[in-house]
């Protein structure tokens, strides 16, 4: 009884072992972190001028595509859309779709209206903390605006993204019209919006942290 009792357990264990490294060996795909992500901008990311799905956002979601699974990526961009109204859309939109990931490119609209910057880094921070607190990683996206606001108010809007990221242990990402914005080729007749042309520059400047964040 003894003996048999020995081998029941000797195959038990062997059993668990090899159960074991089955998993072990599942494909990666089937043990891969499934994301959905949240962009919530502006113009910029709303495609302005142009259809949808020429935009950077939809050109993210296809480049994405071929990961296993392949991230859901909800554009909840608007046209003019300022860190207030974001702010105010967010709460909803954090219970809706429950992303993993939020990129705020927000900002632009609030400078070029000349808002405070105190309530742009207000709104910055409650738009992160709101996205964090719901269990998303935040990506924040850095504008710019024209010098003609003064140099004072000018640095000062550029750092407001700066100080948020690093004060909410966010992600910056480099700015989103790098190499377009003083391209007038690049830009549509307002000069304030890239063209359709422009967007796969836009993808390829944000592309690198969306995809270092992802694989965190």
């Amino acid at each position: 009884m003894i003996i048999r009792h020995s081998l029941y357990h000797c195959r038990f264990v062997r059993v668990g072992v090899i159960l074991g490294l089955l998993i072990l060996c599942l494909p990666y795909n089937a043990q891969a972190k499934e994301h959905r992500l949240l962009v919530l901008g502006d113009s910029i990311s709303a495609a302005y001028g142009m259809s949808l799905e020429q935009g950077w956002v939809a050109l993210l979601a296809q480049n994405l595509a071929d990961r296993e699974p392949a991230p859901e990526v909800i554009n909840a961009s608007i046209s003019g859309e300022t860190t207030g109204g974001g702010l105010r859309r967010l709460p909803t939109l954090l219970a809706q779709h429950s992303p993993s990931l939020v990129i705020i490119e927000l900002g632009g609209n609030d400078g070029l209206r000349g808002f405070p910057l105190s309530a742009l880094r207000s709104n910055l921070d409650q738009l992160v903390d709101l996205s964090q607190a719901a269990g998303a990683e935040v990506i924040l996206v850095p504008m710019e605006i024209p010098p003609n606001y003064g140099a004072r108010y000018t640095a000062g809007f550029r750092a407001s993204f700066v100080d948020i990221a690093k004060a909410t242990d966010s992600t910056l990402a480099p700015f989103l019209l790098e190499g377009v914005a003083t391209n007038p080729a690049l830009m549509q007749a307002d000069g304030i919006h890239p063209s359709v042309e422009a967007q796969p520059l836009l993808l390829q400047n944000i592309l690198p942290t969306v995809q270092a964040v992802l694989a965190e």
